[in-house]
Formats: C-alpha cells, sequence, structure tokens
C-alpha cells in the first residue's frame, strides 16, 4: 500500500486539503494504475506559523515536504528507475499543481522502502 505523508505549513494547506488528497491520489494512480485507489492512504500534516524554520529563522511559506512509503520490491523490479522517476515526478506535480507551481522546484520527496514482511494490517504480516 502506498503511503504518502504530506507535511506542510498550515496557512498554505488549509482549504486545500480535498484537492491534495485528491490530486495525489491521482498521481499514485497514473503511476500503478486504477487497482491502487482503493489502497492508496494520504497523511496531511499541517505545521502550525512560527513552527517551520529555514535557515534559522521561522517562515511564512515553505516546501512541501513528501515522505511516500512503498514496498522495497518496488526498488529491485526492472523498470524500477522509470517507476520511481514517474512517482516522484507525478507526486511533485499533483502537489504543485494544489499549492502553488512557484513551490515545484522546492518541493522535497522521499521514498522509503519498506522490506517484506515489515508491514500488517489488521495485526497480519503482509509479504509482498
Amino acid at each position: 500500500m502506498p503511503h504518502l505523508t504530506v507535511r506542510v505549513l498550515e496557512p498554505q494547506l488549509e482549504g486545500n486539503e480535498p484537492a491534495l488528497i485528491a490530486a495525489l491520489t491521482d498521481a499514485v494512480v497514473e503511476v500503478y494504475g486504477e487497482w491502487a485507489r482503493d489502497v492508496v492512504v494520504i497523511h496531511l500534516d499541517g505545521v502550525p506559523a512560527g513552527r517551520w524554520g529555514l535557515r534559522g529563522k521561522p517562515v511564512d511559506e515553505a516546501p512541501p515536504a513528501i515522505t511516500f512509503g512503498i514496498r522495497e520490491g518496488a526498488f529491485t523490479r526492472p523498470d524500477s528507475g522509470e517507476l520511481i522517476a514517474r512517482l516522484v515526478r507525478t507526486v511533485t506535480d499533483a502537489t504543485a499543481d494544489v499549492l502553488g507551481a512557484h513551490l515545484r522546484d522546492t518541493i522535497a520527496v522521499e521514498l522509503v522502502a519498506t522490506p517484506s514482511g515489515r508491514t500488517s494490517i489488521g495485526g497480519v504480516i503482509v509479504d509482498d
């Protein structure tokens, strides 16, 4: 299951939540296919004003930071380079489309691989 956690300043996020959830879900579906729509999980973490700092100072606007949790197997597929590039590109584009194109070149996407047997659903380990 693809899990995306998006950290963004609350004032930038406010009112954009439904559009951002829809856009990120669509971005994942664009890469993985329609089957993924039912298993994509999006967490939006709004950081209160004054609690995000860059270069040692609080900021009023900051680039979104996205952590994308995927199974480790995505990195070992024969097409992994293309898959990873598409995931990063579609997630970045979707975020910029909703929160502002001026942020596009600063949006950070971190792909975090989860090894087989290290996730569970309903208390049961899920293997790849």
